[in-house]
């Protein structure tokens, strides 16, 4: 794994700016903090060692899970994945391992062709590909894949969806990020609010997934981080509120203000 050394630039917005057009446009600070995901107190997430051990927990069957649904959520109405999501679990032995790994194609085209889940054959396959990922890592380290995930330093994040994108199958753009958010693994997302933020700000000015970009985005939020405190993926929602056209609201009952 690799570290973050850069220095991000100095002539970008500052944190503090940042956060009062976001509260402004939502209402004022309180209506924010809820938006973040915090307590009117202010309270944060959870620390980096809580979030940490609560990624580590997990079984592997539950990654090959959140992988899986991403997968199929990715293009698709996500409603709907999360209503056939029971289905899916059982079509797939609720996506242990071993058992996904024995399966012939035979068998999964049968059940690529099954009503009860979402009929795409090379979404399907994914499944047994990403399976064998996971399989490898755990007989190569001797450890869960879960453990390797919780692990990875949030000051490289880039780097673990690399990862994934490398050595995984459909897990490249915003797919892999959206299911170690699922997982409870702190991340930035990638969204068209973030990415127009960030061009505002010239943090990128070329391709949003090429390495120089990406190496410029992360080294951007860890300054962020490091000012505000805030987790990534509080940053993430943070500048989305503050720009582009995110119009999101929370309603303060009268006992929250």
């Amino acid at each position: 794994m690799s570290t973050m050394t850069k220095t991000a630039t100095n002539t970008t917005e500052k944190f503090s700016h940042l956060y009062q057009r976001a509260a402004n446009r939502k209402g004022g600070t309180k209506a924010l903090e809820l938006l973040l995901g915090q307590k009117i107190v202010g309270k944060k997430l959870l620390t980096d060692s809580a979030a940490q051990q609560s990624v580590a927990n997990l079984t592997d069957d539950r990654i090959l899970s959140a992988f899986t649904k991403q997968i199929f959520k990715s293009g698709f109405v996500w409603r709907v994945v999360e209503n056939k999501w029971p289905d899916f679990e059982d079509s797939f032995f609720n996506f242990n391992i071993e058992k996904i790994l024995m399966m012939p194609e035979e068998m999964l085209e049968n059940k690529a062709a099954d009503p009860k889940i979402i009929r795409n054959y090379n979404k399907v396959k994914t499944i047994q590909a990403n399976a064998q990922m996971i399989f490898e890592h755990q007989t190569e380290h001797k450890t869960s894949f879960a453990q390797f995930i919780a692990d990875w330093p949030t000051s490289d994040i880039i780097g673990l969806w690399t990862y994934l994108k490398k050595n995984g199958q459909r897990l490249g753009g915003n797919t892999g990020p959206y299911a170690l958010r699922l997982l409870g693994k702190d991340t930035f997302i990638l969204s068209s609010d973030v990415e127009g933020y960030l061009r505002a700000q010239k943090v990128i000015d070329g391709g949003l997934q090429s390495k120089k970009s990406l190496t410029a985005i992360q080294t951007y939020f860890n300054q962020l981080q490091q000012e505000s405190g805030y987790s990534l993926t509080q940053l993430s929602r943070l500048i989305a509120f503050a720009s582009g056209d995110n119009y999101v609201h929370v309603e303060l009952h009268v006992e929250q203000v």
